[in-house]
């Protein structure tokens, strides 16, 4: 067999949040693959990177009061750990906002702008005037301008699912300072992804590149032709400055691809390695990308052109897989199943889920489903009830009869070449990623070598006497086949697989294609490999996974009046509060706590009865600044009409305080 030269990647997790169980499919999946090359003999590589740029980076480091810098080593810092104790082995780990990813993005761009592939236009932007900065689709919401739901993002209704743009919608707000956007120009830089209609089409249809269907899907897009890729962005945004455009940015979705290549260069350089022989547009090397089905526009288009534009190679195939639903439904955070990594690993072996995973992955787009009474049973037949069990049942004779050495010869040739001989079948599973039917083949071999115990009963053949012979051959024969179900199954559960190493006595286990059994052999003393799952834990996680929703503290006792249900911005946005001058006050008579208040709001003056005459003088309000609800319904009352409200704080009484604006806010301005 020849080696090959392989490079893998998975989609680049975003630095703004932790790492949760629907991220791992794509990162367990992408990890057996390649433990399974590697296995093979094959020079495999699997790099990854956290994906770093972008407004909602920029906003959340804002907001926590650091820069985007400590942000992005704080994630990344958790998404390493989290990803070590799930087992997956990268070759290397690196960032996106990185010197050479800076390099090597304006180095694709330079070389796509000075062939023709760049323009340069004027676009109408919504724009937050507080902010001052220009909003991205998912940071405008309003309501929806075909059903009529609230709250919904600037680009589509997640209640109806239409799609539209920014200016549809209806009562638009920023989702950053809850001022309504207002339009402003602004010059973008575009990617002709049209250019590269042809070499996409052939790229696309190209056999192996792209699953079924989802070639089906770009040529749906193909044909209804390509349009330019805005892939700039404007100052303020964490990113790559442009490099012939001060105050412009890349687009998060140009620089980040470019991520898998400055991951592998940055690994190339620590390890001497030759970087262009897997990167260069005549490269021999294979280059494959497990992705969501989420993002395959931006992989299977736009990647690719960009990548033959600059004169590099494209990739070998693009893999995507569905997404992961938790008991049959999305993953939902008041069920308690929208599940963090951490929160999994606090209760959990990791490798449960790895094998279940493996167990329900093929090479298709569906999507997954984690039910967690079947993750239960699956576990603790397959893992725990099969393969454990053969080295449980056989192990202790061997140690205690046998000083820990196993037979001199095979008790069942035939038996253990027919395990053996499976390899290429399981082999060729492994490699087109149809990870469910390959586990399905490797439990059927675990079900005959437990068949073959069973069938020989060494537990009574040990209380015959002169049979220690026959003991030791059936005993050697289950654990030299427990050996063989361990190599195939190392890709998917490592930890598992070296601690039967150990166990076993023997250096890691290569694949299986020509193993001979051991004999005359010298086995350690067996420890339990794993435990069974038990329901308690994952009720745990449920919990667990409810309480990060609201991270209650301890009752403590109340110094003022609870505050209020939680409304929508949108709720307060419908308030309009403004400086209002107190031109005149004066005693309502016949009433024991109003006063009557003559206010300026700027372009008009209103009448305001408010409760305060147990705390203030008129003469004391006159020419004072304050704060109104100028949006008030106005209130017909007994002593006349009530067009606003005064605010103030206290419990009542003399204790009452009409807010002050600071020196310099002027009657009308509205308080935000």
């Amino acid at each position: 067999m020849t080696a090959r030269k392989i490079l893998a990647t998975s989609a680049l997790p975003y630095a703004n949040g932790p790492i949760h169980l629907g991220h791992l499919v794509e990162y367990i999946q992408t990890d057996i693959w390649t433990r399974f090359q590697k296995q093979r003999g094959h020079e495999c590589y699997y790099v990854c990177a956290d994906d770093t740029h972008g407004t909602p980076i920029m906003l959340r480091a804002d907001r926590e009061g650091i820069t985007p810098e400590q942000l992005i080593a704080n994630v990344e810092q958790e998404h390493r750990a989290d990803f070590a104790e799930f087992g997956v082995d990268f070759d290397h780990y690196h960032s996106t906002h990185s010197t050479e990813n800076k390099e090597l993005s304006a180095l694709i761009y330079t070389r796509l702008r000075d062939r023709g592939h760049i323009d340069k236009r004027t676009i109408t932007q919504a724009y937050d005037p507080v902010k001052e900065m220009f909003l991205p689709d998912r940071f405008i919401k309003g309501d929806c301008p075909k059903c009529g739901a609230t709250d919904q993002y600037g680009d589509n209704c997640e209640v109806c699912g239409a799609t539209y743009s920014p200016t549809e919608l209806k009562n638009a707000v920023s989702a950053v300072s809850g001022e309504k956007p207002i339009e402003k120009d602004s010059e973008h830089y575009f990617f002709n992804l049209a250019d590269f209609a042809d070499l996409l089409k052939d790229w696309t249809t190209a056999e192996g590149h792209l699953q079924p269907e989802v070639r089906n899907k770009m040529s749906e897009w193909l044909e209804n032709g390509l349009q330019q890729w805005d892939i700039s962005r404007d100052a303020p945004y964490f990113g790559f400055e442009i490099p012939d455009a001060p105050g412009k940015y890349f687009y998060v979705w140009l620089d980040a691809p470019v991520g898998y290549m400055a991951s592998f260069k940055n690994f190339c350089e620590q390890n001497n390695k030759d970087f262009d022989a897997f990167w260069n547009k005549h490269s021999q090397t294979e280059l494959y990308h497990f992705i969501g089905k989420d993002i395959i526009y931006f992989h299977a288009l736009f990647w690719p052109a960009m990548l033959s534009g600059a004169d590099f190679r494209t990739p070998s195939a693009v893999f995507a897989h569905g997404f992961l639903t938790v008991n049959g439904e999305k993953m939902s955070k008041s069920r308690g199943t929208f599940i963090k990594a951490r929160t999994y690993l606090e209760h959990l072996n990791p490798e449960y889920l790895r094998y279940y995973f493996a167990a329900k992955l093929s090479n298709g787009v569906e999507d997954i489903d984690l039910n967690f009474e079947d993750f239960s049973q699956r576990v603790n037949s397959d893992l725990v009830g099969k393969v454990v069990n053969i080295a449980s049942r056989c192990s202790g004779f061997i140690k205690k009869r046998f000083d820990g050495t196993l037979a001199g010869e095979c008790a069942e040739p035939a038996l253990f070449q027919q395990f053996i001989d499976a390899n290429e079948h399981i082999a060729q599973l492994y490699e087109n990623r149809e990870f469910g039917k390959a586990m399905r083949e490797i439990m059927a071999l675990a079900d005959k070598a437990n068949q073959y115990i069973d069938d020989k009963k060494p537990w009574l053949i040990a209380k015959e006497e002169g049979k220690d012979e026959e003991l030791h051959a059936i005993c050697s024969m289950g654990i030299n086949l427990f050996r063989v179900l361990v190599a195939y199954l190392k890709p998917v559960i490592p930890a598992l697989a070296e601690n039967a190493e150990a166990f076993l006595n023997i250096p890691a286990q290569p694949w299986p294609s020509h193993a001979e059994p051991l004999l005359g052999h010298n086995i350690n003393k067996f420890k339990p490999l794993m435990t069974r799952v038990e329901p308690d834990k994952i009720e745990a996680i449920i919990e667990a996974s409810k309480e990060n929703l609201t991270q209650e503290s301890k009752p403590v006792e109340k110094k003022w009046d609870p505050i209020a249900e939680t409304i929508e911005f949108d709720d307060f946005a419908k308030i309009d509060l403004r400086i209002a001058k107190i031109v005149k006050a004066e005693h309502v008579e016949g009433a024991d706590k109003l006063l009557q208040l003559t206010v300026d709001i700027g372009d008009e003056t209103r009448n305001i009865f408010a409760g305060i005459k147990s705390a203030y003088q008129p003469e004391d309000l006159e020419g004072k600044l304050t704060v109104v609800v100028a949006n008030l319904k106005p209130r017909k009352m007994r002593f006349g009409l009530s067009e606003g409200m005064l605010l103030a704080a206290g419990p009542g009484g003399k204790d009452l305080w009409i807010l002050n604006p600071e020196q310099g806010a002027q009657a009308g301005m509205r308080i935000k």
